[in-house]
């Protein structure tokens, strides 16, 4: 079950482009990145303060702040890599970059090592997004864009690895809510730098609302969940379902056409997927038996 939630949250954040097609002319990604984090956020917060579980206990304050800053981060550092590098290299290198990032920040900071088979898989994963964005055109290379793009799938892996600390104390609806609640707050100056006109058109409300309930808050309670019973570095590299569900929702719903070596992109990271989590499963059930013994 840990497994079919990050899948899900996967394939909800996959929508996210499919979304921004629909939104008008007008609408800056920056913009739409912080609206996204406060609809995210704000909504999460109403419903944890109506319901009465929100508290301000047991917080860790270190680690509640490092996820705030990443996720608020994350969104500039991916959409200027995007626009600076081209869509191709920013999105094989801030995703594809992040499970390894993941991996290397599990055995740097807890010691952790990774397993022949998440290695197979992240690699094989990696290698289908690689293969998956290949026909995206003329590819070029900035340095400058590649930093940002890194920098966004660190900021992404250290979310992530933080979170799991933030869950051994607050339940994951309580945890989204406050962590992007806070990051929203981070971004709110960058709303004062666009027009947010679009705002008051029926599909850029329509668009934000998706965004914000659906592949924002929806989506990382989904993801949140399942990191309760996965390692962080795991939970990355399934999170690779984004560009998959991208990937087909491009061509089901936008028209769009892939070409055969991005056909077999999207087969090696559903390969790549399928094998972590026939292997996380097995661990589970295993860890199960023991426990019960």
């Amino acid at each position: 079950m840990p497994i079919f939630f990050i899948l899900l949250a996967a394939v909800l954040w996959g929508t996210t482009g499919t979304a921004q097609i629909f939104t008008p002319d007008n609408t800056h990604p920056f913009a739409l990145g912080a609206i996204r984090l406060v609809i995210g956020g704000g909504s999460l917060l109403l419903v944890v303060i109506l319901t009465g579980q929100f508290n301000l206990k047991n917080w860790p304050v270190r680690a509640m702040l490092i996820a705030s800053a990443s996720m608020a981060c994350y969104q500039p550092l991916f959409f200027s890599a995007v626009q600076i590098t081209g869509v191709a290299i920013g999105t094989v290198v801030a995703i594809g970059s992040a499970p390894i990032l993941a991996g290397l920040l599990e055995l740097g900071i807890l010691k952790r090592k990774q397993s022949k088979m998440w290695w197979v898989a992240t690699f094989l994963s990696v290698i289908g997004c690689i293969l998956l964005f290949s026909n995206q055109g003329k590819v070029y290379i900035d340095p400058k864009g590649i930093a940002l793009a890194l920098g966004a799938g660190l900021t992404f892996a250290t979310y992530t690895l933080v979170n799991k600390q933030l869950l051994e104390h607050h339940p994951p609806l309580t945890v989204v809510a406050v962590v992007f609640t806070l990051s929203a707050i981070m971004l709110s100056p960058m709303l004062l730098m666009f027009d947010l006109s679009w705002l008051l058109q029926t599909n850029g409300i329509a668009v934000s609302l998706h965004l914000g309930i659906f592949a924002t808050s929806i989506a990382y309670i989904l993801f949140l969940k399942g990191l309760m019973s996965v390692p962080s570095s795991t939970a990355v590299t399934l999170s690779l379902g984004e560009p998959l569900t991208a990937a087909l929702l491009g061509v089901f719903v936008v028209g769009e056409r892939l070409s055969n070596m991005s056909w077999v992109g999207i087969g090696l990271i559903g390969v790549g997927i399928l094998l972590l989590a026939l292997r996380t499963r097995e661990k589970n059930q295993q860890q199960t038996i023991e426990v019960s013994l």
